[in-house]
């Protein structure tokens, strides 16, 4: 089952106009949650993102209890012992082209089961480039294109995740996570000006484990002690290798440290503040 605009409906009943401005020119805004045993985590914190990154492309201002409403209409509907909930928000029926129309947007939650994350994961580094200084950096957007071709590529090199670099040489993020290193005992991870986007996930382990917001070469993957990479879905996720070359002992010791308090403070309250 899922919810289309103002309703559940079966799955292969579910659609969306050809013509909607998410589709055309992916004009639209999206979250992605971890479901554990039917609930959602840190609904809250993934709708204020929700809602401002719809604020940020210009889109109408989102009704937050309807969607909180239809998100807990499509987990009883889909009862999940782990997986991904997934609300998308979009410009609706439009003019083919840039332009938007003055239709109501389409609001999608859908919900489907996910495996369970590794401790550890290999990631490759990319010549591609995040800029900082885009319309729509820090905004979760639809318009993932590059995060498909950076990811792809990530996948043929026995990888799971691709990073990202800004237009001015400092770390950014992943296709799809956060990213925290370690460097003479001190925890640090790219601040939200170098283009990588607000992650709720690395939010909580920032504020739970007291990270630092520095900038950082893109070579400081090269010459860290640890690495680690945080998402929805991955939590706290151990890196191993980069670029082929191991980082021996991961999960290191601050990395086992974040992984055990993320675990421990996520399931003592499903919906940090």
């Amino acid at each position: 089952m899922i919810w289309v605009n103002d309703s559940l409906v079966d799955a292969g009943d579910a659609a969306v106009s050809v013509l909607d401005h998410g589709l055309t020119v992916g004009d639209g805004v999206f979250e992605t949650l971890k479901v554990v045993d039917g609930g959602a985590f840190a609904l809250t914190r993934h709708l204020e993102r929700l809602a401002r990154s719809a604020a940020g492309l210009g889109l109408p201002e989102i009704d937050q209890d309807l969607v909180r409403d239809a998100c807990a209409q499509v987990l009883r509907a889909n009862p999940l012992p782990f997986g991904r909930l997934r609300i998308t928000c979009t410009g609706g029926l439009s003019p083919l082209g840039s332009d938007r129309g003055d239709a109501p947007v389409t609001l999608v939650v859908a919900a489907g089961a996910a495996t369970r994350r590794p401790d550890t994961t290999a990631v490759v580094t990319v010549e591609w480039t995040r800029n900082e200084r885009s319309a729509i950096s820090g905004l979760k957007s639809t318009s993932y294109a590059e995060n498909v071709v950076a990811l792809a590529h990530a996948h043929s090199r026995g990888a799971s995740e691709a990073l990202f670099g800004n237009t001015v040489g400092r770390l950014c993020e992943g296709t799809g996570s956060n990213v925290f290193v370690v460097r003479g005992g001190r925890l640090l991870t790219p601040p939200l000006d170098s283009g990588c986007l607000a992650g709720i996930t690395r939010a909580l382990v920032a504020d739970w484990l007291d990270a630092e917001e520095t900038d950082l070469p893109f070579s400081a993957l090269q010459d860290s002690d640890e690495v680690f990479l945080t998402s929805s879905l991955r939590d706290v996720q151990a890196v191993d290798r980069i670029d082929g070359r191991p980082l021996p002992g991961a999960p290191g010791p601050v990395t086992a440290k974040a992984m055990a308090v993320f675990a421990e403070r996520s399931a003592a309250d499903p919906d940090p503040r």
